[in-house]
């Protein structure tokens, strides 16, 4: 089960180019989109490392020919957020960066392609931080005429970002997409709502048959209901179950599948768990009997609380010739 659902479900709907391009279409204001070839939107990588090799990652990362200069290149990043983030037109900057770097160290090119940067939002109440870098510094700097030199200095990194939480479902149902990335956005926008979901829901019922009768829209109707019932919480599955009904027998199988397999995973934690607590029950009570301790010293007892089984397997084995409680733990 991902541990990033939202993200997961954003990747599969929207890193195809084709899905993303008529995605993009809709947001990107009419004269700059005019000026991209989006049916040469391609797919490039989206993870970079830093210098100090500190993980970074962006969502989706596109390029595609400019139609005026049909030698040059533009860049898309994609990106969603389902919380709000007052630093992410720094964010952006930083994948900018990464962006160019690795463009010049591939190509030797003189000149850098510009980049365009759009978040799809599905915050709760709606997108309420910067949406450019320049937002970040101080307002007074570009308030004040006597500082303009001064705010000539800072730079917008302006980003588009599509506030879903403001989105009809009419407004979602006319963008120019197939069922499977539109449903995705609703779901995005509701899941975490049930009661708009469960109220929304019959007026996209029509949009689910058209995934399941797409190609390969079984594996996507299985990628929607799984994160249908990952994001939605338990106690509002049985009326979940009871509108997926209205879906067909497929989705309910499906649904089925997926029940199934979350309590078979639920078992199996159970039963982990189960065995790392029998042990830690054993190797204390060894521990407090050979030594004549009346309690356990918090670092060995934090020591225990945070082992794996094989290191409480460890424990146990050297609790047997150990001559003190520290030679139990010792490395």
């Amino acid at each position: 089960m991902t541990p990033r659902p939202h993200d997961a479900l954003f990747k599969s709907a929207f890193e195809t180019p084709a899905h993303a391009a008529a995605l993009l279409r809709a947001l990107v204001p009419t004269t700059l989109g005019e000026l991209i070839a989006w049916d040469t939107l391609t797919g490039e990588t989206g993870s970079f490392v830093d210098p100090r090799l500190a993980d970074r990652h962006s969502d989706l990362v596109f390029s595609a020919r400019l139609r005026a200069a049909p030698f040059s290149v533009i860049y898309v990043l994609l990106e969603h957020q389902s919380t709000g983030d007052p630093t992410m037109p720094l964010r952006t900057m930083s994948y900018e960066a990464r962006i160019w770097h690795r463009f010049r160290k591939a190509y030797r090119a003189t000149w850098l392609p510009p980049i365009l940067a759009v978040v799809i939002s599905h915050v709760r109440g709606g997108w309420t931080t910067a949406r450019t870098l320049a937002e970040l510094f101080d307002p007074a700097i570009s308030a004040c005429p006597a500082l303009a030199a001064l705010a000539a200095l800072v730079p917008r990194v302006p980003l588009i970002i599509e506030d879903l939480a403001h989105r009809s479902n009419a407004d979602l149902r006319a963008w120019m997409l197939p069922a499977f990335p539109k449903l995705a956005l609703w779901l995005l926008r509701d899941a975490r709502d049930p009661r708009r979901l469960l109220a929304s829901f019959d007026t996209w019922i029509d949009s689910f048959a058209e995934v399941e009768r797409a190609s390969g829209g079984s594996d996507a109707m299985t990628t929607l209901l799984t994160y249908l019932f990952r994001v939605v919480k338990p106690m509002h599955h049985d009326e979940l179950r009871a509108k997926v009904r209205q879906l067909g027998p497929r989705a309910e199988e499906i649904t089925m599948s997926i029940v199934d397999m979350w309590h078979e995973q639920g078992r199996a934690k159970g039963r982990q768990e189960g065995r790392v607590e029998g042990r830690i029950a054993a190797l204390r009570r060894l521990i407090l009997v050979k030594f004549g301790c009346q309690m356990l010293d918090d670092r060995y007892e934090a020591a225990i609380r945070n082992a794996t089984l094989d290191a409480l397997d460890g424990y146990l084995q050297r609790v047997l010739t150990a001559d003190s409680v520290a030679a139990v733990f010792e490395d």
